[in-house]
Order: C-alpha cells, then structure tokens, then sequence
C-alpha cells in the first residue's frame, strides 16, 4: 500500500453508510416520477417525538426496481437508490457513534467541542435535542425546525456543523481513496464517479457574522484537535468577523431578544468559501476550490447578481449537496428575495468547466437530477407561510422531508399586561379595506413594506393627517414623527415591521392600535401592545377608556395569528363564519 492509501479510512462500508446510500447510487424510474410531479407523490406519517415534538414525514413514493443486464452468460444487477424510510430516533442510553457513522478522526472532539453538553461522558455526546434532530439530519432528508431559540440556538448549529463536517470528509475520503485506485487504471470505471459539475457541496445562509463567526469556531472544534491540526488565514477571520458591535443602551435599554439578536458583528453583507482537508481548515478560499461556503442572503445575491449584469456567478451553486437556512425568520426582515433569488438559481447548468473532470462526475449530476439529492435544512423561530413555500416548492428530496409543527398553546397575547379590547377582523384574502379610524394618536403597525407604500400614498391623496417611521427613515425625521404623534399633532403615524426589528424604539402616545396584518414576530404583538401604558401617554389628550387594539388578517396569516393567539383559538377564528372577534386583555 501507499502512504497516500493508509491515510484513507475504510472504516464505515458503504452497506450502511447513510452517506453512500443516499448519494452513490441513480433514482428509478418510479422514485423519479414521484418526486419529479408537481406535487410530488409521497406517503405522509406522523410521529410524536419527546424533544422534537409532533414530526410529520413525507416520503416519495417508490416502487422497488431492479435492472438486469445480460451480456452473453454473464448478468449485471444495477443498483437503485434506495427509498426514502421514517427516520428511526436515536436513542442516547442503546445507541453508539458506531451506528451514528460519524467519521473516526472526529469522534475524540465531539464531547469537548459540543458546549451544549452537560454531561461530557456520555457514549453518544449529544443532548437529547441534538441526538433527535441528528435522527433526521444523518438519514439525509430536508428539514423544517421552526422552533429555535435563543436557548437551543447553539445546539442546533453544533448539530448541522457535525453532519457538515462528517460529509466533507466523507466525500473527501471517496475522491482521495478513487484516486489512489484509479493512479493504476486507464479508464475511469463507472464506480469511480463521485464528483459533483463543481466543487462545493455545502451552503450555509445566515442572517449576520455573528452567527456565520460561531459556525466556524464549531467547525474548527469538531475537526481539528489541539496542536494538530491548522486553520490557514485565522487572523485575517477574527479581524472580519468580530468586532463592529451595536452599542446597547444602558438608559432605555433594548429588550433582551434584541439585544441577543444583535450581539456580536451584525453586518449582514459577508460571504466565505472554505476547504476543508484531513487536518485542516482554509478560510477565504476561492469558491471554486471551496467545500462549504458560508454566506448572508446579501452576500451571495451580490455574487449571483441580475440578468444582464456582466460580471454574475452562480455556477457555484450548481453541486451543492446540503443547503442549510439558520434564523430563517430574520431574513423577512432583510430581504426576503434574496432567498428566492438563491433558490432559483440552485443547480442550473454551469456556464464554465471550472477545472472539472467529467469523467468523474456522477450520472445523476449529469442528468439534471442534483436537486433531488440535495439535502434542504431549514431552521426558524416560529412558522412562516413564506418559509414553508421554499420548503414546499423548492425542496423535492427523494430520501423525503420532515417538518416539525408548531402548536401554540396561548400566544402572544397572554403577555399583554395593559387592559385592552382586542379586535381581530377577518377580511377577505383578494380586498384592500381602507378602515376609517377617525382617532387620534392611531399607530398603524405594516408587516410588509410594499404594504407602507400603498398606504402612504393613500393617506398623501387624501390629505389625512399622518406622519410615518420606516426604515428608511433618518433619525431626524423619527424623532420629528415621534413628537407630533406624542402631542396630537398627528392623526395617525404609520410604522414598519423591519423598522422595530432594526431599531426597537418605543412609542409613546399610542390610544389606538391598528395591526394591518399580523406581526411576523409574535413577540412584538405583545411589546407594542404594551406601549399603550398609562406612564407613556400623552394626559392631555385622550382618555385611558378609550382605546383599542384592531388586527385584520385573512386566512393566509394563520400561522401568525396562531403566534397572538395560539394555535386552537387560531383556528376556531379562521373557520368560524364570523369576521369579528373580540378578545380581552385585563390588566393582571
């Protein structure tokens, strides 16, 4: 054997490898009917899990093929992929990394590298989080977590970095060991494809560096071991991504989801091509010798660009193998077609060669078929009707996808503490009602933007007394629009989601409360609502009896409404004939 043949493991066959069975083999004609029909044809399962909660599962439909092939006496069997399966959970107390097939050279770093542990000398070291999400994610099918949070965000990014890490090396393993063997062959055997038409397999999307910052710090954790192994260009990293923190108020301070949200480097404009090789980590690598790349739906729609432009890339994306969105919620508030933009140019066919061997190449990479291997992972704080149109038109995974579902049991509005009147009126999904609000100090609260606009512009053609906060806005003209509203000389003030997201002001002087369309967050239902307080109105005007709170919503806002509401109310509300709902705050 070669020094290069006993660096490569052989320690995990391809029988049980999650990895090899998902990627190394071609869809049947069955397989690739059911997922290539719009709507794919799949099986649905429920299951109830302890940590994950209620998970249900969609599994393409597959009728077992086998091709047989005869050349004079000899018969040659071609393997199909195999069909999608219900993940099976990992259990913590029966189960070994042996089963796990996490790669031998990481598994001595998982324990220590994994900061969500308790307990460091477990025999599988995940929480029991992790271990059900991993269930998921090592099966190789797409995923939809809409519960993150600030408390099991760093369990969640440990999980998919392992699996992002575990893949690499696994397909880094493949390429290394085929090299070796096909050093003494002419020809390229068919079994030797295991490439894809470009480099990188791997695309993380995050909102800030901040996070994109603690990605790698976990990637560097789970392969490289201390004084053995190296990170190349590590300094140029810490002076990128660290440093340029929003300075939080120590008077008026920021609620804490802000101030938790914004921690670190927020800049939202970044992009990071990495190759990964057996002890080591290159960072700012070109993406074309990259394996993962880490990037803000702003960084990459710079790269990818618009139709016309010159200079626009996105042959990078043609071979990626798993797709992961973290905080997938936040990007509604930076530019949700972005997103869009990423997916529609996913796996289209290379405009250049970039160096590509195509004898290496797999068959189904060849064919057009890339998007149906390809693992989606989508991670939110809540559920969201544009989140779920990606995961339901642009993730078609023949191994199948799981999405965990969200009940809530009282929302939001339970944390209102100021007595109010809640009027929730339903109208129909195809009008644009123009409510007539003749009441001063009314904060109309917009989700969308293109929404603003319509409204702005309405109010300026009619003459209605009003002033308005965006984020567009300058600071000037804020603290100018906040006075007015404060004092009554302003009628209405029209504010937008993504300003309160980015800046989180108070408004003082509030009486009436008009939600255009649920908020995206459901915790921002409840933080406006309490601006309505005693201690920030303006005594003058008005009277604390007199004030209400109107949200109109139709039936595609349900998973918002279910945020305020919770999930049974929810519901009731949407199939009731009635239009009108009256909920009430009182106070305690």
């Amino acid at each position: 054997k070669s020094v290069d043949e006993d660096n490569v493991d052989h320690e995990i066959s391809d029988e049980l490898d999650p990895f090899a069975k998902h990627l190394l083999y071609e869809l049947n004609d069955s397989l690739l009917r059911s997922v290539s029909s719009t709507p794919m044809d799949v099986n649905n399962f429920n299951e109830d899990w302890p940590y994950a909660g209620t998970i249900t599962i969609q599994i393409p439909k597959c009728i077992e093929q086998m091709q047989e092939k005869k050349e004079s006496t000899i018969i040659e069997v071609k393997s199909f992929a195999p069909a999608g399966c219900i993940p099976k959970r990992i259990h913590l107390s029966k189960d070994t990394l042996d089963t796990l097939c996490i790669k031998s050279q990481i598994i001595s770093n998982l324990a220590k590298s994994n900061s969500s542990l308790t307990n460091k000398e477990k025999s599988i070291p995940l929480t029991p989080l992790q271990a059900e999400l991993f269930s998921i994610i090592n099966n190789y099918q797409d995923l939809y977590y809409p519960q993150r949070n600030f408390d099991n965000g760093e369990e969640i990014r440990y999980a998919y970095c392992l699996h992002t890490i575990n893949h690499i090396l696994k397909t880094r393993n493949k390429v290394v060991h085929h090299n070796v063997r096909l050093s003494k062959k002419e020809d390229v055997p068919e079994e030797f494809r295991d490439q894809g038409l470009v480099r990188p397999k791997v695309l993380i999307v995050v909102p800030f560096k901040n996070a994109a910052f603690k990605i790698i710090q976990f990637l560097i954790n789970i392969l490289i071991t201390e004084d053995k192994g190296n990170v190349i260009n590590k300094n140029r990293f810490l002076e990128d991504f660290t440093g340029n923190e929003l300075i939080m108020p120590k008077k008026n301070p920021k609620p804490e989801d802000y101030e938790l949200t914004f921690a670190g480097n927020s800049s939202d404009d970044f992009k990071i091509g990495i190759t990964v090789t057996k002890k080591s980590l290159k960072l700012y690598a070109d993406f074309y010798s990259s394996d993962i790349i880490i990037a803000s739906p702003l960084g990459l729609r710079y790269t990818i660009g618009a139709e016309g432009e010159a200079d626009r890339d996105y042959d990078f994306l043609a071979s990626i193998e798993l797709l992961i969105f973290d905080q997938a919620e936040i990007f509604l508030m930076q530019n949700w077609d972005h997103v869009i933009h990423i997916m529609k140019h996913m796996h289209l066919q290379p405009k250049k060669a970039h160096g590509t061997d195509f004898s290496r190449v797999r068959t189904w990479s060849l064919n057009g078929w890339a998007k149906y291997y390809r693992q989606t992972l989508i991670f939110s704080s809540f559920a969201l009707p544009e989140i779920n149109a990606v995961f339901n038109k642009h993730c078609a995974n023949y191994a199948g996808k799981v999405k965990v579902i969200q009940k809530i049991t009282y929302g939001s509005i339970r944390q209102v503490y100021v007595q109010l009147p809640h009027v929730f009126q339903k109208i129909g999904a195809n009008s644009v009602e123009q409510r007539d609000a003749l009441m001063k100090q009314t904060l109309i609260y917009v989700s969308s933007y293109f929404d603003y606009v319509k409204i702005r512009n309405y109010f300026k053609k009619e003459d209605i007394s009003f002033v308005q906060i965006c984020e567009y806005s300058k600071s000037g003209k804020i603290a100018r629009a906040r006075d007015m509203f404060f004092h009554g000389d302003a009628h209405f003030l029209l504010y937008t989601e993504r300003h309160h997201f980015f800046n989180r002001i108070k408004i003082k002087g509030i009486r009436h409360l008009i939600f255009y369309q649920p908020p995206t967050f459901p915790n921002f239902y409840y933080e406006i609502c309490n601006f309505m307080q005693e201690t920030n109105m303006n005594k003058k005007i008005g009277s604390m009896s007199n004030m209400t709170v109107t949200v109109l919503y139709t039936k595609y806002d349900a998973q918002q409404l279910a945020g305020i509401v919770g999930t049974d109310r929810a519901t009731k509300m949407l199939q009731s004939e009635k239009d009108v709902h009256l909920l009430v705050t009182d106070g305690d």
